[in-house]
């Protein structure tokens, strides 16, 4: 019997993932089926529940799902979720559709089918629907006032934006994934399913587990949250996001190497687990924070640590109400369905002269002239404008990766800088 933790839900891995014979059959009688054209995002979100990653979803949220997850981070069988898990189609593809058909979900960029889907309800999302929808998802402290979030919001927020371009009706329903697209091979040995990292973890005898997310490159403050895991944990599973992320980030393939090269250079290898997830980036900072704990239960991880913005995007949110949002959600009685993935929360984490190495808040007396204050954004801004990176800001060999990516870049993303990137710590 396993030792991890159990994946989320209480019903084990729950995948949606056709192979073989069997997904070869689905795909040609997809041919006859009405086809719906999904987004990135959804795109994504198919996969993580084709390999079990969203167990225990099997399918696109209905709305009493929505406005659960939306309003009680809970579904409607009260299973504790925190973001919506929603496939939208136009007024016309849903006016064709009745409930109880099938559709296959069609990646227009790729020209392939990449589901079908049994449409077992549509509804409406009018625009203050998905007002509504933002308003729970992505409002945070760092801006509390409605109508300032909207002033800012379509255009500084991806993840607002995201929502509010989608279209007019939701469809929900079970799927059955034909496809993992380009991940298993454009990512191998980083990309993988939740099945096999769990594996790997037991085939090492690890039980106790923290995950590292992370979007940008590994600069001393990941590399120092990593390692005080290390200390507390029996290993630490440093987790890529490999789908998209917003114009500015640094793409996957780039922070592999990154991380390839810490993992060789500044580790104990066998403490350390590298992989990779497809899911797009949603930017909603302590209900994404949420949904990484989720979902990384289901790889094997009982530990996620939670340092400061954890999934932000600007000045949305408080620096560590990722932290604090897990004193505040629902805990659902009923077995498996509460969150046992516990946060392993860090304070703002810096080089300190003084100290002669990384600190923290927690264990530092010194004063912010003597700290090097660390930040995969301002890191990202100083590399793109060919500046000079101060000292103790990354690693050597991470920065020689990291400028030849930016040398070779063609076009230019300005990045704008936030408090999360030039505030001071207090």
């Amino acid at each position: 019997m396993s030792r991890l933790i159990a994946p989320h839900g209480g019903k084990g891995l729950v995948c949606t993932l056709l192979e073989g014979a069997d997904a070869e059959a689905e795909k040609t009688r997809a041919e006859g089926l009405k086809k719906i054209e999904i987004s990135p995002r959804e795109n994504g979100d198919l996969i993580m529940m084709g390999i079990g990653a969203f167990s225990p979803l099997d399918g696109f949220m209905t709305k009493a799902d929505w406005k659960g997850v939306c309003e009680d981070f809970l579904t409607s069988d009260g299973t504790f979720w925190p973001v919506p898990v929603t496939l939208s189609a136009s007024k016309e593809d849903a006016d064709a559709i009745n409930e109880g058909d099938e559709v296959a979900l069609f990646d227009s960029a790729l020209q392939e089918v990449r589901a079908t889907m049994k449409v077992t309800e549509k509804y409406e999302m009018t625009e203050a629907d998905k007002k509504w929808e933002c308003e729970k998802i992505f409002l945070g402290e760092g801006v509390p006032d409605p109508v300032e979030f909207w002033k800012i919001a379509m255009d500084d927020h991806p993840g607002v934006e995201m929502v509010m371009n989608q279209k007019a009706f939701n469809l929900a329903g079970p799927v059955k994934v034909l496809s993992e697209g380009e991940f298993p091979t454009k990512y191998a040995g980083i990309y993988m399913r939740p099945a096999e990292s769990r594996k790997i973890f037991e085939e090492r005898g690890w039980t106790e587990i923290a995950a590292m997310q992370l979007r940008n490159p590994m600069h001393r403050s990941h590399e120092y949250l990593c390692k005080i895991a290390v200390e507390v944990c029996d290993g630490v599973f440093i987790h890529s996001l490999v789908g998209n992320l917003k114009p500015g980030d640094i793409p996957a393939d780039t922070r592999v190497k990154c991380i390839d090269s810490l993992v060789k250079n500044y580790f104990v290898e066998d403490k350390v687990l590298q992989g990779g997830y497809p899911m797009d980036m949603r930017y909603a900072g302590p209900r994404e924070g949420l949904l990484h704990s989720c979902f990384r239960q289901n790889y094997g991880v009982s530990r996620m640590i939670i340092g400061r913005d954890h999934a932000g995007v600007g000045d949305f949110y408080g620096m560590f109400e990722a932290q604090t949002i897990y004193d505040k959600i629902p805990y659902p009685e009923e077995p498996g369905k509460a969150l046992l993935c516990k946060p392993l929360k860090i304070d703002w984490t810096f080089y300190c002269y003084k100290c002669d190495g990384m600190a923290s808040l927690r264990t530092c007396p010194h004063g912010k002239e003597d700290r090097v204050l660390l930040s995969g954004t301002m890191l990202r801004k100083m590399l793109s404008e060919g500046g000079d990176i101060p000292d103790h800001f990354g690693r050597d060999e991470v920065l020689v990766i990291l400028r030849e990516y930016y040398q070779g870049l063609t076009e230019k993303v300005e990045i704008k800088l936030h408090g999360a990137a030039t505030g001071e710590p207090t």
